[in-house]
């Protein structure tokens, strides 16, 4: 007779089987792999800017002395600014804030996706309807426009920024999330456990969301990227925040201050390579996960 210690021990043995069988599919494919490396190096770059970079050097009165735009030399690696402020320095700390406003705004929003996702196809009746059409009133209006309009609404600043996407960057992954609820429910043990009396906090919390958090972890990543995107056209647009540096704010500082014609391409290049190396990154480890998860999705 096996006792409830046993059962976690062989739970967990399970567990750590598929995590390091998933984790070979993973690693057989190159593309991934290498998004995967790029990924973790910018991450931990951000995070270590404070360490390895001086902040102070982001003011303008720190830099009032150093030439303006001034291109590529031995001193400033890519160049400076309008400002005289190094750019590959703009360009390490404009990561943190485009990877933090990324990763809150997915965040947020598969939050609201996975939600009402869940609720929708668990409970149906009138309450599915409701969530449904409000669903498809978010999928039908652009969400850039609905994010302009937040943003402008709301008091500019990263959690602004944050909210404007999350808020309108869900219903995709309701969607997806009620779709795999509805194929999670038509299994055979969702049916024992409510013939068993299994309430509707047991259904969802150790039935449904295991089944459902492979296919939302994958879609995490992909929205990510997409984030990013966002972030850097709402940053680009002047609706970000003055205050914090992010490639899209050094994009339209960039476009403001002459740089195109004025042939100031080591001004334009870097930020546009970061955001080009994240979203390319996350989109590869997206890609390799759903490879992962959908094993028909292999050999392909």
């Amino acid at each position: 007779m096996t006792t409830p210690t046993s059962t976690r021990a062989l739970t967990w043995q399970r567990r750590a089987r598929a995590l390091r069988t998933g984790w070979r599919s993973f690693r057989a494919q190159r593309g991934a792999v290498a998004g995967l490396a790029v990924l973790l190096t910018i991450v931990a770059l951000a995070v270590l800017a404070p360490v390895l970079t001086d902040e102070s050097q982001l003011g303008v009165i720190n830099t009032m002395s150093n030439p303006a735009l001034a291109p590529p030399s031995g001193e400033f690696w890519l160049g400076t600014d309008e400002n005289g402020r190094s750019v590959l320095l703009l360009t390490w700390w404009g990561a943190r804030v485009s990877l933090l406003v990324g990763l809150a705004a997915t965040l947020l929003s598969v939050f609201i996706g996975t939600f009402v996702g869940i609720v929708s196809a668990h409970f149906g009746g009138w309450l599915s309807a409701v969530l449904l059409r409000f669903t498809d009133f978010f999928l039908v209006l652009p969400s850039l426009v609905l994010a302009i309009a937040l943003s402008t609404v709301l008091s500019r600043g990263v959690g602004t920024i944050v909210l404007a996407i999350g808020l309108t960057a869900w219903p995709t992954t309701a969607r997806l999330v009620r779709a795999q609820t509805l194929t999670v429910q038509a299994r055979p043990y969702i049916e024992r456990s409510t013939a068993l009396g299994a309430g509707h906090g047991h259904l969802i919390a150790k039935h449904i969301l295991p089944g459902v958090l492979p296919l939302v972890f994958a879609n995490t990543t992909l929205a990510v990227a997409s984030a990013v995107i966002a972030e850097s056209t709402l940053s680009f647009l002047g609706l970000g925040d003055p205050t914090q540096i992010s490639w899209g704010s050094m994009l339209k500082f960039a476009m403001d201050s002459g740089a195109v014609t004025n042939g100031a391409w080591w001004y334009l290049l870097p930020p546009g390579l970061g955001i080009v190396c994240v979203v390319l990154s996350f989109t590869l480890c997206g890609r390799g996960l759903e490879t992962v998860l959908n094993p028909r999705l292999r050999g392909r």
